[in-house]
């Protein structure tokens, strides 16, 4: 009976495990812009006039060459680099 219950167990943390494993990704927003700056850390986008800027990594799946004044759609991600939480001062 021991083992049946471990046997048990075992099933039921290798059906859970994946699930722990998949961390919530944030909402996905895309930009549709001309290509004012490219580097190998960051692309800068026109859009409408606004100056949008967004980082990049090696891991950034890229289709087709950048290239300044190009018209490109930059899907992306926000993350936090850092939170600051601050004291309640009402109490």
């Amino acid at each position: 009976m021991h083992i049946r219950s471990l046997l048990v167990a075992f099933i039921l943390l290798a059906l859970l495990a994946p699930a722990g494993a998949l961390a919530k990704q944030p909402k996905s927003y895309q930009v549709t812009g001309t290509v004012l700056e490219v580097t190998n850390d960051f692309i800068a986008v026109d859009k409408n006039g606004e100056r949008w800027e967004i980082g990049r990594t090696s891991d950034t799946k890229v289709t087709g060459q950048l290239k300044v004044g190009q018209k490109v759609t930059v899907e992306y991600r926000m993350s936090a680099s850092r939170i600051e939480a601050k004291s309640d001062k009402s109490k």
